[in-house]
């Protein structure tokens, strides 16, 4: 792995300058750490869960729990009856009427103790109605699937979400471009396939955690591992009726994120609790167990393609009809579909499209925002039809790629046209680092090798204002504090926004920290740490709050010298005069001001800029069309490709050696930049090779690392090549966009089309696992 260099730059943005000591960088050299003491007056919160995927509750008892020493009451659907949701508000903060998965939140119990608190849920009495399940999201889209949601129809949703009221469908998203039926006449070559792929869970190290605690006077503060402090306080507050000025979210340094702490998940639990219970704050974790199945997984998917070219390999049409298993509650996952749909080509120029994104209910764990955001799902399957495409028209693969790619200026499915992309650049790198044309010998005689490559885009998903601000107060010994309300979860946002500052202002970058905690009372506003957006729109707000500062200190300068602004400049700290070449240190005006001539008095004072960023050009798209001028804000563009060989005797596939190519706008951190995209790479090979939830009438089969494998150090390749490729976003600051997520975007289907092209089988559903391609090299017959 590539590790940032300690450099030292007066023009930090585009350097890889040293992370500071993160908790240094975040607070301010403040001691503040993971263990918050909330005193002996902890409470402590556990749960009564559904053992069935879909029942009426018939009868709740819980006289005994109340009776055991040490507990203070307990809670249920009855308490809290309102819905809560980010995107769709279809969900309650405990199962009111029914239960709707394995693992649903029935009854909380609030106890001196977690181990009484356990001990008092074994006591509670649930009789429950079995109902029949809806386990599979295409049987679930049918008018025959018993309804989940018999209330659809009146659940809350913003314009851009279509559900389909009476059915299981809670957005279906279309796009209807060209004429596909015309189309399918001209094509020479047509592939049809359909892909499954599994739900998979985000297994943070750090489970999800979360405190709350309710004031007499109704006030209500959550200490909570999130990426969503400001989403949090907006849907908890009005669920439960508190203005938002009274609801306090404070959000520590969080153990991974990767989407599962986006939104309202858990939280809601505990909150709903302390408003019951006032004056204890009451903390409720989640165990391992409880954290694989009883909140977010990644949605699973299931997507039919057909696509078709020219004699010549040109795509003329595309037909993209994806199923996505959203679960018992789609609150977050119809905006999951909704950008599943408007990227549903892929990184491709197609012509003719028809497109249909369907988010689904059913009775499984509830699907939410997870590292990229559906595009890893739509282009495992996107992706590996295209690579059979080629195969069929007789195009190498990087050709078809090259030949088929998207470039500025052309008109997207949805009618948008597209900035100023450098894929194609990305596919080129990736070859070459490959040797592409090259084809290695296995190391064995048990062994078959073979290539792969595969595209990604991804665009922010989020509402079209979803908005950033920041401040950045000057200090009177130089350095300067950046406060902002977006999350540090290990992406290094906080030392890209200690670069922009810098770089703005004309400040040494050791001389800027960036403050923390995120606290809602007191940290300036920002949407959410999710979609890869934060370098983005957070990084224009803290340019636009240091640009604000910067312009006050020359005004100031400017004025006590009776010079114009336009003559003066901030360079390392120092206000210099281009005119006289006189200079003086920030750190003797920002705080104290400069005297007037002769003693007339001073000027200044305590300088703070302000900045915000909300984008205004994002329009609607038509319901029945998907057709607009604009979907989204931009794309970020890129290609990958491993070399694989394959163990014939026990069906391993072992990665050699991964390119990954990028075009990331302008890198704010090369090095950070570079360390995205092998971590992201990582992410993606475990979902390709190990990870999947065994789903069985609804039960998680595998809810443990014993079960449930990830990616570890052994199965990394010992060559991961990065690049970085700059055509600049025209409204990023310094013309950066974001690169956090896309990485893992095309490595199943790399892996994919890695193994295909070693043993000549076309294994399309992930994981890849030793047992499922041994089985498929003995059923054709390659292994004895």
């Amino acid at each position: 792995m590539v590790v940032a260099q300690n450099t030292r730059t007066n023009n930090p943005v585009g350097k890889s300058v040293a992370r500071n000591d993160v908790l240094e960088k975040v607070t301010g050299g403040a001691t503040y750490t993971d263990d918050i003491q909330f005193g002996p007056g902890l409470l402590h919160c556990r749960v009564k869960r559904s053992p069935h995927p879909h029942a009426l509750i018939k009868k709740i008892d819980y006289s005994k729990a109340l009776k055991l020493p040490g507990v203070k009451g307990v809670a249920t659907g009855d308490d809290f009856p309102d819905l809560i949701g980010l995107y769709l508000k279809d969900r309650c903060f405990f199962a009111r009427g029914k239960v709707r998965f394995v693992g649903e939140a029935v009854v909380g119990v609030v106890a001196t103790t977690e181990e009484i608190a356990e001990a008092a849920v074994d006591l509670i009495d649930v009789e429950y109605e079995l109902l029949t399940p809806v386990l599979d999201p295409e049987f679930g889209a049918s008018p025959e699937a018993p309804l989940i949601h018999p209330d659809l129809g009146n659940y809350d949703h913003p314009n851009f979400i279509f559900p389909v009221a009476n059915s299981n469908i809670s957005n279906h998203f279309k796009i209807r471009k060209g004429d596909i039926e015309a189309a399918w006449t001209q094509c020479a070559a047509i592939v049809e396939h359909t892909f499954r792929i599994p739900h998979v869970q985000h297994v943070p190290i750090e489970p999800h955690v979360a405190v709350a605690k309710c004031e007499d006077n109704g006030q209500v503060t959550l200490w909570a591992s999130t990426q969503s402090p400001f989403a949090q306080r907006a849907l908890l507050a009005k669920a439960l009726h508190i203005p938002e000025s009274d609801f306090r979210v404070i959000a520590p340094l969080i153990g991974g994120g990767f989407g599962c702490k986006a939104g309202v998940t858990m939280e809601a639990i505990p909150v709903a609790m302390a408003m019951k219970y006032k004056g204890q704050p009451i903390k409720f974790r989640l165990t391992r167990e409880e954290e694989f199945y009883t909140n977010f997984v990644r949605q699973g998917l299931v997507i039919k393609i057909k696509v078709g070219c020219d004699k010549e390999g040109n795509l003329l049409a595309l037909q993209n009809r994806m199923y996505w298993d959203g679960g018992a509650y789609t609150e977050y996952g119809v905006n999951v579909t909704r950008a599943g749909g408007y990227s549903s080509t892929g990184p491709y120029d197609i012509p003719n499209v028809a497109t249909d994104s369907i988010c689904v209910y059913t009775n499984h764990p509830v699907g939410g925002a997870y590292r990229g955001f559906g595009m890893a799902e739509l282009h495992t399957g996107v992706d590996q039809a295209m690579d059979m495409l080629a195969a069929k028209i007789g195009l190498d693969p990087v050709e078809f790629h090259k030949k088929n790619c998207v470039q500025g200026g052309d008109v997207l499915a949805t009618g948008m046209v597209i900035h100023d992309v450098g894929i194609k650049e990305c596919i080129e790198k990736v070859a070459q680092a490959l040797d592409w044309e090259i084809k290695d010998k296995p190391s064995a005689p048990n062994k078959l090798r073979g290539k792969g490559v595969a595209l990604a885009w991804k665009a922010p998903a989020m509402p079209p204002n979803a908005g950033s601000s920041a401040l950045v107060k000057m200090n009177s010994d130089g350095t300067v504090t950046v406060s902002v309300g977006g999350q540090e979860i290990g992406q290094g946002t906080f030392t890209a926004m200690a670069q922009i500052a810098a770089e703005a202002l004309g400040v040494p970058y050791e001389n800027v920290k960036v403050s923390g905690p995120i606290d809602t009372r007191y940290s300036p506003y920002e949407w959410q740490t999710v979609a890869s957006r934060l370098t983005w729109s957070m990084g224009n707000a803290v340019r636009n709050a240091a640009l604000d500062a910067r312009k006050k200190v020359l005004d100031v300068v400017a004025e006590a010298w009776g010079e114009d602004a336009k003559d003066l400049d901030i360079k390392d700290g120092y206000v210099i005069s281009y005119k006289t070449e006189e200079s003086v240190s920030i750190k003797d005006i920002v705080v104290y001001g400069l005297p007037k001539p002769n003693d007339g008095g001073w000027i200044g004072g305590p300088i703070v800029g302000a900045g915000s960023f909300m984008p205004s050009y994002v329009t609607g798209l038509d319901a029945e069309t998907g057709q607009g001028n604009r979907a989204v804000v931009h794309y970020t563009t890129g290609a990958q490709g491993v070399e694989i060989e394959v163990d014939k005797e026990t069906g391993r596939i072992e990665v050699l050696r991964a390119a990954c190519a990028f075009d990331v706008g302008k890198a704010i951190n090369p090095d950070m930049v570079r360390q995205q995209m092998e971590g992201g790479f990582i992410q993606g090979l475990s979902s390709a090779l190990f990870e999947g939830c065994q789903l069985v009438d609804g039960v998680m089969r595998n809810p443990s690392f014993v079960d449930y494998r990830i990616a570890t150090a052994a199965d990394v390749p010992a060559e991961i090549d990065t690049f970085i490729i700059e055509h600049a976003q025209d409204d990023g600051p310094f013309g950066a966009r974001g690169i956090g997520e896309h990485p893992l975007v095309p490595s199943i289907a790399a892996v994919a089309a890695a193994l295909y092209d070693a043993t000549g089988l076309r294994i399309t559903n992930p994981p890849f696992s030793a047992e499922k391609v041994y089985l498929a090299l003995l059923e054709a017959g390659l292994v004895e």
